[in-house]
Formats: structure tokens, sequence, C-alpha cells
């Protein structure tokens, strides 16, 4: 089943259920896909690859408005986002733990005899390769400075 047939689904389901949080985060997931379908050069039918990053894109949206709303006191604003992001998780590839990240990049390191600092494009290039989905860019950079330090 494609993530626009599951989230389909999903907004029947949380419109039958009256909730408002979920079904606001999968219109937007549904309207993400739908540019992402109408962008130039898309084709009618998105890869995984495609829908993974779309979902990975409206995450970090949420939290960065989080973050924010966080920094002007609206609590009410921030747990709206905060919620938003959670509900749109759920569609993402489970999560690699820091632990894992840390060892997925020392594995790398040591394949590509990497031994500086200045070599961390390569690092961070074959890591997001690896380990596209299932971590964050910001995590993943964070355990090559770690281990290269």
């Amino acid at each position: 089943m494609s993530l626009e047939t599951t989230i389909n689904t999903a907004i029947k389901t949380a419109m039958l259920g009256k909730q408002q949080i979920a079904l606001r985060a999968l219109r937007a997931i549904k309207s993400a896909l739908l540019i992402a379908k109408t962008e130039k050069g898309a084709t009618d039918i998105l890869s995984g690859e495609t829908e993974i990053k779309v979902l990975q894109k409206l995450i970090k949206q949420r939290k960065e408005s989080a973050e924010i709303y966080q920094t002007q006191n609206r609590p009410d604003l921030y747990q709206i986002e905060i919620d938003e992001a959670e509900v749109i998780e759920q569609y993402l590839p489970q999560q690699l733990s820091a632990q894992e990240i840390s060892l997925a990049v020392a594995s790398i390191i040591k394949n590509l005899n990497i031994t500086s600092i200045k070599e961390m494009g390569k690092v961070m290039a074959m890591a997001n390769k690896q380990m596209a989905g299932k971590a964050d860019g910001k995590a993943i950079s964070e355990a090559i400075k770690t281990l290269l330090a």
C-alpha cells in the first residue's frame, strides 16, 4: 500500500474519530505529496525516497516552528506543532538511536580511512545515503564531529 493510500485512509479515520490534530497533520502530508507529484520533472508515482524526504521536511518545519513559538512564550502554538510532528513521524521508518548512528558512522569512517574533520563531507555523504529516512542529518553530523574530534 502506497503512502498516499495510507494517508487517505488515515484521514477518513481521523475525521470519523474527530481527531483534529491528526487530521491537520495528515492533510499537510497529503498536500505536500500532491505538491511533490506536480513539481516539474516529477512522475505520477513518488518513490519511497521522495516520500521520506517530504515527511522529513514537514517534521523539520514543525520542529522549527515549535522552537520559535517556545522562544516567544506561546505554549499553545508550541504544543500544536509538536503534536503534528509526532503524527507525521508515525509514517517514517523506525528512527535509529544515537548509539546506532554512532556505530554506523564509525564503520563508515573506518571503511573510508578518514582521519580528519576536514573530510567530514565524504563521511556525511555516505552516512546520509546509508541512513536515509532512518536518521536526522543533524544527528549524523553531531556523531561525525564527535568521532573525528
